[in-house]
């Protein structure tokens, strides 16, 4: 039996990790009270259907749990139980910034101040993140990266050789993605902004991706970028590459990146590659 226990500091991303750990088969609890544990790891190892894998995610508002969780590690460490502390962690303006765009105010913040907040979760975990098995710095990770770097540690090997892709569209204006693997800059096609029935517009719209590709540069372009990709591809996996990130670029974000990297998107996922997208400046 095998449980994981996933704890670290809040925003870094226990949640999505949590995601990933039940697509790999473990049965996952969220945010379990700290004084159910001991009940929890007994009804598992007692029960005449055991899963075999669980997942836990414990935080912070557990109140005074870094002892308790280290006993119970312990004391399940015993038995025939393998336990595991996976600790989450990510540097402060970042995690202030995650909270701030998500609009939630941290745990411990109880005057409001995130700031404040991380500070002394970190003074909090710090034991904890001493003694865990694995820690994990998400900062500057992909969701696609994190995703591969949990596979890595609990997969059981069924996933190998495969690779996330994920296109992002983005405008130059507002800086180059610091996580890109490949950047197409698509500048050199015909810019809707200047059309005033189109402006108001984004590439999501089927008049402004008419538009982008009418010219048939756009579609060699495509042709170029796909026949390059099927040659990369396969050439990242044999390496175990685990994630790509392609970026597509236009001067806003708002119209020819975005048509673009939804075009190319879409051939991707017709050639079987596993890929999302992000468009990152659309908004703006």
């Amino acid at each position: 039996m095998e449980f994981v226990v996933i704890t670290g500091m809040s925003g870094a991303g226990k949640t999505q990790t949590m995601k990933f750990m039940e697509d790999m088969g473990y049965f996952c609890v969220d945010n379990l009270p700290i004084f159910l544990l001991p009940k929890f790891g007994e009804l598992c190892t007692d029960s005449e259907e055991q899963h075999g894998k669980y997942a836990l995610v414990l935080d912070v508002r557990g109140g005074d749990f870094v002892q308790d969780l280290l006993d119970f590690s312990a004391k399940m460490s015993e038995g025939p139980v393998n336990v595991r502390i996976l600790f989450l962690d990510c540097s402060d303006q970042v995690l202030i910034s995650r909270h701030s765009e998500n609009k939630k105010l941290h745990p411990l913040a109880v005057r409001g101040d995130n700031a404040e907040a991380i500070v002394k979760e970190r003074t909090i975990l710090g034991p904890l993140k001493n003694r865990a098995d694995f820690v994990i710095d998400t900062t500057g990770l992909t969701i696609w990266e994190l995703k591969a770097r949990i596979r890595n540690l609990f997969g059981d090997g069924s996933g190998d050789g495969e690779m996330a892709v994920e296109v992002i569209s983005f405008g130059y204006k507002y800086s180059v993605p610091a996580n890109a693997d490949l950047m197409f800059d698509v500048r050199f096609l015909p810019n809707p902004y200047y059309v005033p029935e189109l402006r108001g517009l984004t590439g999501n719209d089927p008049a402004v991706a008419s538009f982008v590709t009418s010219d048939g540069s756009a579609n060699a372009f495509l042709d170029k970028v796909v026949s390059l990709l099927d040659y990369l591809i396969p050439l990242y996996r044999r390496e175990n590459k685990q994630a790509l990130v392609i970026a597509v670029g236009c001067t806003g974000g708002r119209h020819r990146s975005v048509a673009i990297a939804n075009a190319l998107t879409l051939r991707l996922s017709g050639s079987g590659v596993n890929v999302s997208l992000v468009h990152r400046d659309i908004g703006r």
